[in-house]
Order: C-alpha cells, then structure tokens, then sequence
C-alpha cells in the first residue's frame, strides 16, 4: 500500500518540528538573555536567571535531536550546511557555551564587578545566538550558491548580506517578543510591572522587522510564496500567523499572560511553516544553478534508512515530549527570590 506522502516528506515534517520545538522552547531562553541588562537590579537579574534556569538546558535537547536527526536521514544536507555554515555554527556554539558558563560562574564570587561581566556576556552571546540562528534562515531562504559536489561555493562574509542579516534582526526580535511574555508569566509584583512597561517598545520592534522583512521576501524571494500561489488554501497559514500576533497583544494588554504565550509559541510555529512552505522540497536552494540544490530527495539517506530510523523516533521522541512537559509543570508558577538566595 502506497503512503499519501513519502518518508522523505515524513523526515522533513519530523526534522521542522524538532527544530520548531528548539525555537518555541529556546527562544524565550535566548530572549530572556536579549532583555537580560535592562533591568539594573542585581536581584531582578538573578530571577531573570532563575526563570529560565531549570529548564534552559532541557530546551537545547531538541536542537541536538534535531541535529542528529537531520544527519540521520539527509547526511548530505548535514555535511553540506554544518561544512558551510561552519564559521557561523562555532560562533554560535561559542554563545551558547558562554550563556551556560555565565549562568553557572554568575554566582560564584560577590563581587559586584563579577557579576555585572557575567551580565553581559550572557546578554551578548543571548543576542548573537538569535542573530545567528536568523542569519543561517536568511541565507536558506535567499539561496547559496552550490557546487555540483553540493558544497558552499561562498565565504562566511558572504553570507552576511543584507536580506539575511534582516532575518536575524527579526529573529532576535521575535525572541525578545517571546521572552519579554515568558518574563511576565514567570514574575510578579514591581518587577513584572516594568518587564510589562518593556512590551510595547518589543512589540514595536517585532512589528517593524516583520513587516520590512514580509515585503523584502515579497519582492526579492518570490520563490518562499510560490507554493502559497499555487495552492491558495495554504495561505490559511498567513492568516494564523495573523492572528496569533494579534493575539498575543491583545491577551497581554487583558493580562492573561499564559494565553499571550501560547500565541507567542503559535506565531513562532506558523512563521516556521510559512518557511518550510518556501523552501519545500529543497533544504538548501542553490542559487545561479537550481539543478544542483540539495531536496528532500536527492539528499536523503536509503528508504530501508528512513524506515529504521522512524521506527527509533517513534520509540523515543515520546520520552523527549514526557521529560519536556515534566519539568516545565514542575518548575511551573512564579518565581520569587528565598532569603538564601544569592
């Protein structure tokens, strides 16, 4: 019997929903860190910390599984974007080492000067990671020239152009946008109030950078809305994505925070479709010469590989599900500082 869709498709949803989990989850962890030095008070900052402290580790799971994932069933995409992109992933790396290193190493020592340094260190690598993150989307939606052997055939200078430098100012907006909402779900009291004073200039900034961003893609990459054109029923996502913006606004200014989150995740998971539907069938597009892009499939391992390795996922993302919800209904409510507190 024949499969509506093929498991080439199937490993394509499966790798952009762990990757959307990594954004929806991580994203207000990176946010957090983006909004980290605006409050002054050493004692806002360690709930800031202690907001996001036990679960920050468990959200970047889904980037590794993702990661893994991708090598699995598409080695060549794998071995094409983690070569290409390799200056970008170790500085990216480098800042998700110095958010960990700067969480642990804040409390340490004292001294005021220490902690201010760690401050922010973990503020900037918070915003070079979502920079970055943004930038590799930018560069995947424009198009990178490829060789035949399906290699970069560009430096990393070169993929600092200004659509995909656009891409990540808005993602580093929409983090903050994320993070900004998680901060007012997880405080309370005179803080909460000035985290709440920061959501219209965030808001603000989200806004401007979705929109510049919405018409550079219209004008410049016709090819991210050519799917949408074809099949006009898809742009049901547009109008969710819509929504959920409006939304999320509409449930911070009633304050009902937890339900402006969840349309702060939904925003989140409808702009990752509408970029999954521009990039559909291809993972990296090549620009100049699109017979040599790398797609679903001519870049994916054997179907017997594919069937094995579903079979895996199926067995364990369940646990990756479970342990996720658990510790976030553990840790969940407020979060408030103990007289032990450092």
């Amino acid at each position: 019997m024949d499969l509506p869709v093929s498991f080439n498709e199937i490993w394509f949803l499966l790798i952009g929903v762990l990757l959307t989990g990594y954004a929806c989850l991580d994203g207000f962890d990176l946010g957090v860190g983006s909004l980290h030095l605006l409050t002054k008070s050493d004692r806002d900052r360690r709930i800031f910390l202690n907001a996001i402290g036990p679960v920050w580790d468990g959200n970047e799971v889904w980037l590794v599984v993702g990661g893994g994932a991708l090598f699995a069933a598409f080695p060549k995409v794998y071995a094409s974007v983690f070569s290409g992109f390799y200056i970008a992933f170790m500085l990216f790396l480098l800042a998700l080492i110095s958010r960990a290193a700067s969480i642990e190493f804040r409390s340490k020592e004292p001294m005021g000067w220490w902690r201010q340094l760690w401050d922010i260190v973990f503020s900037l690598s918070s915003i070079l990671a979502s920079i970055l993150l943004g930038v590799a989307l930018g560069n995947l939606a424009w198009g990178i020239p490829l060789t035949a052997e399906g290699d970069f055939a560009i430096g990393f200078l070169g993929l600092l152009h200004p659509y995909s430098l656009l891409v990540g100012l808005t993602t580093l907006a929409l983090f903050m946008l994320h993070g900004n909402i998680y901060l007012l779900v997880k405080t309370e009291g005179d803080l909460q109030t000035e985290v709440r004073r920061w959501f219209p200039s965030v808001m603000i900034f989200f806004l401007i950078c979705f929109v510049v961003t919405t018409l550079m893609t219209l004008a410049k990459v016709p090819r991210m809305t050519a799917l949408i054109r074809e099949y006009p029923v898809l742009g049901i996502f547009s109008i969710l994505n819509l929504l959920a913006i409006v939304n999320l606004v509409r449930e911070v200014y009633r304050e009902r925070f937890a339900q402006a989150f969840f349309s702060s995740c939904m925003t989140i998971v409808t702009l990752l479709i509408l970029f999954a539907l521009g990039t559909y069938p291809n993972f990296v597009y090549s620009a100049g010469s699109p017979e040599y892009s790398l797609t679903i499939f001519n870049a994916s391992s054997s179907d017997k590989t594919l069937t094995v390795m579903l079979v895996i996922v199926a067995i364990t993302l369940p646990f990756v599900l479970a342990y996720t919800a658990y510790v976030h209904w553990v840790f969940r409510g407020k979060v408030r500082m103990e007289p032990i507190g450092k």
